[in-house]
């Protein structure tokens, strides 16, 4: 009796603090309240992942989110190749706010963890490890009617709702390639597992080579419906 009288004294004032908080009687910044739409500008906070699965969830509000991401993206008419391989309210990306080796396929919801990624864990890890901005990003594809490897099931890349990330490239000329980076201690290993580890904060899955032989060669970014982060 005594626990479900002290939980309702903890759950009371967290629903009236809601209540109010949704009202609009009291007043937070949009980064802080969780009816607020997802802005692309603000830093990941506890509240991302929520505000990126209503995003999933909603193709007008992903729409209208990625209609701010500065990105070059035309609509592409839905269509479905195979069974498991459709393409829903999705979007050709020719131009982000950084450079691409080449445009690719996303769903909109793809479209939309990929600006918040280049914006927050990309710019930042790239400024901390080297003192540049990353400059242009390489790829190994998006949309791809396959299974994944060696498993009878699709791959989110059947969806659209995968991308692969295969090198950085920085101000200064570099090229952080994960094939020959990822290995060792060196500034480019510490960069590209600082990478895999914030790109968790945005994408549902994120496989680095650490996951198995498959991913030697890239990190695999998705907005699936399960987390996993290796």
């Amino acid at each position: 009796m005594r626990r479900r009288i002290a939980l309702f004294a903890i759950l009371l004032p967290a629903a009236i603090a809601a209540g109010l908080l949704w009202r609009g009687d009291i007043a937070v910044p949009d980064r802080w309240n969780p009816w607020a739409p997802l802005d692309l500008r603000d830093p990941p906070n506890l509240l991302t992942g929520l505000k990126l699965a209503r995003v999933k969830a909603d193709p007008a509000l992903c729409r209208a989110v990625l209609a701010t991401a500065g990105m070059t993206a035309r609509p592409v008419p839905d269509r479905r190749e195979a069974p498991g391989c459709a393409i829903e309210n999705a979007v050709a990306v020719s131009r982000a706010g950084v450079g691409l080796d080449r445009g690719f396929t996303a769903s909109c919801r793809l479209a939309v963890a990929f600006a918040l990624f280049e914006r927050h864990p990309l710019q930042p890890a790239a400024q901390a490890a080297f003192g540049e901005r990353a400059v242009a990003v390489e790829h190994l594809g998006s949309y791809a009617c396959r299974n994944i490897a060696n498993r009878d099931r699709r791959s989110r890349h059947a969806t659209a709702d995968a991308i692969d990330l295969a090198a950085i490239r920085l101000a200064d000329g570099r090229r952080i390639r994960v094939l020959q980076g990822w290995a060792g201690d060196g500034p480019e290993a510490r960069f590209l597992h600082e990478l895999r580890d914030r790109a968790c904060r945005i994408f549902d899955v994120v496989l680095s080579p650490d996951y198995n032989a498959a991913h030697r060669d890239h990190l695999h970014l998705d907005v699936g419906w399960f987390g996993t982060c290796r």
